[in-house]
């Protein structure tokens, strides 16, 4: 398969995965043309796919990547087999970047710096997102490089929504409520385009979950907080947390920041309540076979988001559109049913709740596009 002179690569990494798309604007929009994951990276059972634009698999193979720029360098080398020409540019995702990064834009020796200074804000994300924009700058050397910034969505917040209640000049230093999932967000304001009714609410739920309330296309609240571990239960993540239980844990087991960091991003939330299991389908199937902590999981992860919206609701003083988008939002009936049983008295009809896939990869193609111009 041949790209044309214009494409443009995008780099989508999770903590254990790193995904990417291949996009030539066709005119109107960007047309993927390839797509693909490295899965399981530093474990032992990884694979490495990648798919043509109308889904026929061109490669699957077993595959041990120990990080995410050695996945990169293998995704890397195997495109040469199907890309005959170079990218013109390249787009990263990037979860997190601090107070000064709040916009897509071109990555400089000055963005990296800037980075490099907010690392404290994001250590489970930002020194992961440097090391591989820097091992692609290496790789597609004559490509332009642009960040796409997950929190970008959500600079419209309102200083009631943006500001925690603590002293201002930790706001000033950065801490406040950034926001995140904003580039799946973006592209659903995209895909409705004046369809978009003037109040939304918007829920990502996967492994990592958020809701956002958008009025007139623009974020004006949102679930997570500083960092993508506040707001709606999650696969791992506690959600939001009275700080009095970290107190807690800090004197009487002497948890220290790492270990901390540890328990509510790694080992809480559905996990948690369900002695270890954090995958959606695989709480259902243990639900039916009468295990109560799956039971209480799969409640809490629902309730946590249904009380979510119930305040987007007030905060807009109503809901026109309910969109649900992420892989246990889009695929589970059974998580979406009960969210929303005891909502109509908002007046949810099903003719008002909508599934949304979510298009990370085409909307940073199409900022991408846009930089360059």
């Amino acid at each position: 398969m041949n790209a044309s002179h214009n494409a443009i690569l995008t780099l989508n990494s999770g903590s254990s995965s790193l995904k990417f798309g291949v996009f030539s604007n066709s005119g109107s929009d960007e047309e993927l043309l390839l797509s693909g994951s490295a899965q399981g990276i530093g474990r032992s059972d990884g694979t490495l796919h990648i798919q043509s634009a109308d889904g026929t698999t061109l490669l699957q193979r077993e595959a041990i990547h120990e990080s995410q720029p050695e996945a990169l360098q293998a995704i890397a080398a195997s495109l040469q087999d199907y890309l005959h020409e170079d990218t013109i540019a390249v787009g990263h995702r990037i979860v997190h970047g601090g107070p000064h990064l709040r916009e897509h834009q071109r990555i400089t020796p000055q963005l990296l710096q800037t980075l490099d200074a907010a690392i404290h804000l994001a250590p489970l994300h930002i020194p992961s997102a440097l090391q591989l924009v820097r091992q692609s700058q290496e790789i597609f050397s004559s490509a332009i490089h642009i960040a796409c910034f997950d929190t970008a969505f959500h600079r419209t917040m309102p200083p009631v929504a943006a500001h925690l209640p603590l002293p201002s000049h930790y706001f000033e230093e950065g801490v406040m409520r950034y926001g995140f999932h904003g580039l799946s967000y973006e592209s659903i304001v995209h895909h409705l385009g004046s369809g978009l009714p003037e109040r939304t609410v918007m829920a990502h739920l996967g492994n990592g979950s958020s809701v956002t309330a958008v009025f007139r296309g623009q974020s004006i609240d949102t679930s997570m907080g500083l960092t993508p571990t506040g707001g709606v239960v999650m696969g791992t993540r506690t959600g939001d947390l009275d700080p009095g239980v970290l107190l807690y844990l800090m004197r009487k087991e002497a948890l220290d920041a790492d270990a901390l960091e540890s328990l509510v991003n790694r080992r809480s939330g559905l996990a948690g309540y369900s002695n270890g299991e954090s995958d959606m389908r695989a709480l259902l199937q243990r639900r039916a076979a009468g295990d109560t902590g799956a039971a209480l999981a799969i409640d809490a992860f629902c309730t946590s988001v249904r009380k979510t919206i119930g305040a987007y609701a007030a905060l807009m003083r109503g809901i026109d559109l309910l969109i649900f988008t992420g892989g246990i939002g889009e695929h589970s009936d059974d998580v979406r049913n009960t969210i929303c049983d005891g909502l109509s008295f908002l007046g949810l009809t099903p003719d008002r709740i909508a599934i949304v896939p979510a298009q990370e990869e085409l909307q940073m193609a199409r900022h991408c596009r846009t930089i360059l111009q």
